[in-house]
């Protein structure tokens, strides 16, 4: 079952798109996290307005207590933080008065420009709570409607159990009672007699959550915005997926793992990067013809349109670390099936897959040969360009090709005003011959590059638009304070110049809005 060679069909030139890089719990305009409600219409509104065809965001999932949504409790959850209160009382699901009493609900909706993620867990805690005691007085079509939605989600029952039994013993799955720790149906079945209650709450809010997200979904749909997801690589070893599907990752069941993640020393790194989760046995998903990951696929497209698939690498081959080591030195290449893995996924996509490729950093032949032979777009970061190497493969002119989505930074990078400030003065005076003259705005030189190029979509992290420096930084990779808590103070006329000037300078490049389509069209 594998595809043919796709590279040999031509293509006709398509239409490009700009996007905005802006995580929702960044948005303005709701107490204490941005939400599902009318921060996001609001937003969507402007996008569409300014001609920007994408919106990109990180990963959905619940955060771990970093903030990060990268290491997730849950592959297939939503997080609790972003439900819309206002929405909910609108609807008469929370009254009035459950609304007012929500911790926060006195908290400013615009000029802060952090998320207080404490008070986001209190929040959306009790928000649960008053949905759960609204529950019995709601009509019974709406009881009917969140029954045939709890039957389709078949990750939902684990993900309330975990939760649950997360919350009762506080701690890791592995410190349980050994017959729930191992996952053992009969002692789930008589422990769960005990916590209906429990369980009903975590569903009720992964059935409002998604409602929500749909409803956003539709209305970029109608705006004619794609939402452009983001798909982590490896999971968290303490998650309901690892809980449940113990045997499709490299853990005991103590929590000991066998081989872990990580990344091998390089130029960055005397001894390489060691990430902790455990990796893949993917000799059990080929017996089970992956069925895990396509069922974490098939749920990631129904709730974006395009997914950036983080660690791309891993899929033709992954550093496999033991599981003890503390560092990331003594791990070896292995080999990983994502030849077979990917046509399972476009086939079961109905000829379509809408995946990004991250594939920054040392990047291997075979990796550009998975990318290219499945016609998926790579990545390509200005900020790394201008090093003063010619062979750059960051430089604007050695962008080669459509099939790219450039950047001039990520969620992991500083903001280019912050990158500029710390650049070395030969890399500045290699910036400022480029742009013919003083570099006063150095993130808006960098979209002129990106325009210059061949690629598909620009996208700009909305830091980067609004020429803000590192006390705006989304994420520093590395370190476990300060990160995932951004937030834009406000929409403001600032906000609305900033993307007016983005958008105009993209219609002129590629008739932005149109071409994004185009992107997910190219991967079939």
């Amino acid at each position: 079952g594998e595809i043919g060679d796709p590279m040999d069909q031509p293509t006709a030139p398509r239409p490009r798109s700009t996007g905005v890089l802006l995580h929702p719990t960044a948005l303005p305009g709701s107490p204490v996290c941005g939400s599902f409600g009318e921060p996001c219409r609001r937003w969507v509104h402007q996008l569409a307005d300014n001609n920007i065809g994408v919106w990109q965001i990180l990963p959905l999932a619940p955060p771990d207590p970093t903030g990060s949504p990268y290491s997730s409790p849950s592959c297939f959850a939503l997080n609790p933080w972003l439900l819309d209160a206002a929405d909910l009382t609108a609807e008469g699901f929370i009254s009035s008065e459950d609304q007012e009493t929500l911790p926060g609900a006195d908290a400013a909706s615009e000029g802060v420009d952090r998320v207080d993620f404490a008070l986001a867990n209190q929040r959306s805690q009790a928000l649960a709570t008053a949905l759960l005691s609204r529950w019995p007085s709601q009509n019974q079509e709406r009881q009917e409607a969140f029954r045939s939605w709890c039957e389709v989600q078949a990750w939902l029952e684990d993900h309330a159990r975990y939760s649950v039994l997360h919350d009762q013993h506080q701690g890791a799955w592995w410190s349980w009672p050994a017959p729930l720790a191992t996952h053992r149906e009969g002692a789930l079945q008589r422990w769960c007699d005990g916590h209906g209650e429990a369980f009903l709450q975590v569903k009720l809010v992964q059935w409002h959550l998604d409602r929500q997200w749909q409803a956003i979904r539709t209305l970029a749909k109608e705006r004619g915005v794609l939402v452009f997801g983001d798909l982590p690589f490896y999971v968290s070893a303490d998650s309901a997926d690892v809980w449940s599907h113990r045997s499709l990752f490299t853990i005991k069941e103590n929590g000991e793992l066998t081989t872990q993640s990580g990344v091998p020393p390089d130029y960055f790194s005397e001894t390489g990067q060691l990430w902790g989760s455990p990796v893949y046995r993917w000799g059990r998903h080929r017996l089970t013809r992956f069925r895990w990951w396509r069922h974490r696929i098939a749920r990631q497209r129904q709730l974006a349109d395009l997914l950036r698939l983080d660690h791309f690498r891993a899929l033709a081959g992954y550093w496999a670390v033991p599981g003890g080591d503390t560092t990331a030195q003594n791990g070896s290449w292995q080999p990983s099936p994502g030849r077979s893995l990917l046509s399972k996924l476009q086939r079961d996509g109905g000829g379509a897959l809408p995946l990004i490729a991250e594939d920054l950093g040392v990047i291997t032949p075979d990796v550009e040969a998975l990318r290219d032979g499945f016609r998926l777009p790579g990545m390509k970061v200005l900020q790394f360009a201008f090093d003063g190497l010619q062979d750059n493969p960051y430089l604007p002119e050695n962008i080669e090709g459509s099939r790219w989505v450039v950047y001039t930074g990520t969620h992991d990078n500083p903001t280019t005003l912050g990158w500029w400030n710390k650049l070395d003065d030969a890399s500045k005076e290699r910036i400022a011959s480029r742009v013919n003259g003083p570099v006063e705005a150095p993130a808006w030189h960098l979209f002129d590059m990106a325009f210059a190029t061949p690629a598909e979509l620009v996208v700009a992290p909305l830091q980067d638009l609004l020429h803000l420096d590192d006390s705006a930084r989304f994420n520093t990779p590395g370190t476990s304070t300060g990160n995932w808590s951004w937030r834009l103070p406000r929409f403001d006329d600032d906000l609305n110049g900033a993307l007016k000037g983005y958008g105009e300078r993209g219609a002129v490049w590629g008739r932005s809005g149109a071409g994004a389509a185009a992107l997910v069209a190219s991967t079939r």
